[in-house]
């Protein structure tokens, strides 16, 4: 079960904002960026310790109605190494977290950061490689008692996914690990999900590709030299009201059908499958401008065709992204290993490890996704009213 901390973890949230703006600038200062890093990463350390204490004094009852409850209880195995974690006052060198406790962690990350899910994020486990298949080539036909026509096997490709690696800091305050083995797996599970959001977001979004060690993000596209390069638009939607919302429905029309071909020109289905993101300042205005209030007072809000809407920062203010899901290769891989960091952070009394996992993503073609600007305005209520 996904387990959720109350409240909005504001300090952590700033740095964070702080810390991408100074990611997506043009002209990056190293030793600011640093900083930057080291500040959202002891906010956030400070942030979730002071969220498990608290519940920790305010919680004080015995296991059996917390598993009635939904609350946090770990297995034989995450117990142990849990336990093991406390003794030894911290991660031993190249310890893997449990199994089950990486199965959490990625079911956390795909309900609490809905882009991650909608892009298709796969957790491949110990597997660092699958297999992709182009349905349209995976065939052959021939005479039933003749030989076997055609190059099936030129349909199936290779995907690594251990090219390239995705580290998190865990910053274990010394306190924490005086409260429980449950507490401290809760804890190390939710800084894990707030620091790798952090970075896939980014990466499966806006990732520059190979050259600069990022997955190819779904707002770029790759020229045939492998050159990775930011799209440009494809058009702009004003969502403007009218009568029987034949223009939303137009303008969202020709988003379709513009998606419906891949970049070779063939067809594929799309229908129930497009992926709307928007940046959340964004957001508003387009939820304001596909809502009606019905005949008996309620407001409704939805986009025709099914279309799905999920909100991210990593998109630009003013922009759209509409995507085709399972037309972007998105894993990660190779389980969580943790190592001693020989550095520290701006945070006093703690202990500082890396734990690094295998992730990558792409997009199968440049038409998996399409960029488009926003121009919605609203019209000034007249004098008066």
């Amino acid at each position: 079960m996904t387990m959720k901390l109350k409240g909005k973890m504001e300090n952590f949230e700033a740095k964070k904002a702080a810390y991408m703006n100074l990611v997506k600038a043009e002209e990056q200062d190293a030793e600011k960026l640093a900083l930057a890093w080291d500040e959202m990463q002891s906010a956030l350390a400070e942030d979730l310790t002071e969220k498990i204490t608290t519940q920790v004094r305010t919680q004080q009852m015995d296991a059996q109605i917390l598993t009635a409850r939904g609350q946090n209880v770990l297995t034989s195995e995450e117990r142990k190494f849990f336990n093991e974690v406390i003794s030894s006052e911290g991660f031993a060198e190249e310890s893997i977290l449990p199994v089950t406790t990486q199965e959490r962690i990625f079911e956390d990350l795909v309900q609490e950061h809905p882009l991650l899910d909608a892009i298709g994020l796969q957790d491949l486990g110990a597997v660092t490689r699958f297999i992709t298949s182009d349905p349209t080539k995976a065939y052959a036909w021939g005479k039933l008692f003749g030989e076997i026509k055609g190059q099936v096997s030129a349909a199936f490709s290779e995907e690594q996914i251990g090219q390239l690696k995705l580290t998190a800091f865990a910053v274990i305050p010394k306190d924490m690990l005086e409260l429980g083995p449950e507490w401290v797996e809760r804890y190390v599970r939710n800084l894990l999900v707030e620091s790798y959001s952090v970075g896939l977001e980014y990466g499966l979004v806006n990732g520059r590709g190979p050259s600069q060690n990022e997955p190819v993000g779904i707002m770029k596209d790759v020229a045939e030299n492998g050159a990775v390069t930011t799209k440009t638009t494809s058009g702009t939607l004003t969502f403007a009201p009218s009568q029987y919302g034949e223009i939303i429905a137009g303008e969202l029309h020709d988003v379709i059908k513009a998606l419906s071909t891949n970049e070779e020109g063939k067809a594929r289905k799309v229908l129930n499958k497009i992926v709307m993101v928007v940046n959340p300042i964004d957001a508003i205005s387009v939820e304001a401008r596909n809502t009606i209030q019905t005949a008996n007072g309620q407001w409704v809000t939805a986009l025709p065709y099914n279309i799905q809407v999920v909100e991210s920062e990593e998109i630009p203010v003013g922009q759209t992204l509409f995507f085709v899901k399972g037309q972007y290769l998105a894993a990660v891989a190779g389980g969580y290993k943790a190592n001693k960091f020989d550095q520290t952070l701006a945070i006093e009394d703690a202990m500082l490890y890396t734990i690094k996992q295998f992730a990558n993503g792409k997009p199968k073609d440049n038409k998996a996704a399409l960029v488009y600007d926003l121009d919605i305005s609203f019209a000034p209520a007249p004098a008066g009213v």
